[in-house]
């Protein structure tokens, strides 16, 4: 994960673009990215296919998504992994298995 941030930070220091790179531009670019992956569903009936083209072309947005993650992290300081790690025992918590299993209710509406 190191590496790919440095790559990331020196694709970015080459072309002048740190100056652009604020958590608030990093922020409209990672909503913006997200929704160009809904779009990729907008028409879709139901559990419509994906065709082998609407899967690259979703490839193509997550890896927008990821990049941008790694950025506004890196700036604001986060470290993703550790974060990320806690996440999954706070929701561990959060969503027993004997509680939710098989199910998409929400941990507030959990009996």
């Amino acid at each position: 994960m190191k590496n790919l941030l440095n790559l990331l930070l020196e694709f970015r220091k080459v072309r002048d673009w740190e100056k652009f790179h604020t958590p608030r531009n990093l922020s409209i670019s990672l909503s913006i990215e997200a929704s160009e992956i809904l779009e990729k569903f907008q028409w879709k009936r139901g559990e419509e296919k994906l065709t082998k083209e609407e899967v690259g072309e979703i490839s193509e947005e997550l890896a927008d998504v990821f990049i941008y993650t790694m950025l506004l992290s890196h700036s604001l300081g986060i470290d993703l992994l550790k974060v990320t790690s806690r996440k999954i025992k706070e929701n561990d918590k959060k969503y027993p298995i004997n509680k939710v299993k098989g199910i998409a209710t929400k941990y507030t509406k959990l009996k």
